[in-house]
């Protein structure tokens, strides 16, 4: 049971709202955290796979990745939503740069997160951890894919766009992992 679940009773007056209400929320704190950054070429360190694993533990499947959508739909629509917009750029022209396969792996990673959490994988320490770092593998896919054919398939993609990475996510996977089940379990404690 996602913490969105958790948190609706049985009545489902409003529950539209409240749905809107948190995919939006999602979007703009992906659009936040997207500011925090640690400088990379081509690719920038932020916190957003970490939101991105949040919001489909919370949210499941079907809202997490929605949050994901409409935060991309923000950027393409020239928002400075990114990481280093405006000054890299904005819109759809941003978007087919060198973090375009990731942007698009966080709709992967968005919907796998909720998937497993839909089927009680956010309810422990380990089975949230495990989750985690296989939804955040699913964002290398089309990232590194998008990336290769920017920079080349070569041994410089890897040192581009994953090695450096891989501690940090596995830390952000950790503290998703810690962080969703603990806010469940108040409110899953609240609706009994």
């Amino acid at each position: 049971m996602t913490l969105q679940n958790s948190a609706h009773g049985p009545i489902p007056f409003g529950r539209l709202a409240m749905d809107a209400a948190l995919v939006i929320a999602g979007s703009v704190l992906l659009a936040a955290v997207a500011r925090i950054t640690v400088p990379f070429v081509p690719v920038p360190m932020t916190m957003q796979p970490l939101v991105v694993v949040a919001l489909g533990l919370a949210l499941g499947a079907r809202r997490g990745t929605l949050a994901v959508l409409v935060y991309l739909a923000q950027g393409a629509a020239g928002l400075p939503v990114f990481a280093g917009t405006p000054e890299k750029g904005i819109g759809l022209a941003y978007m087919a740069g060198p973090t375009g396969g990731f942007l698009a792996g966080f709709v992967l990673t968005a919907f796998a997160a909720g998937w497993l959490a839909e089927r009680g994988w956010d309810r422990s320490l380990w089975k949230a951890g495990l989750a985690s770092i296989f939804a955040l593998a699913l964002m290398y896919l089309p990232g590194l894919l998008w990336l290769g054919t920017i920079i080349g398939f070569n041994g410089k993609l890897l040192a581009a766009g994953l090695y450096p990475f891989i501690p940090a996510d596995l830390l952000k996977a950790a503290i998703a992992a810690v962080l969703v089940p603990t806010l469940i379990r108040p409110i899953k404690a609240r609706r009994q």
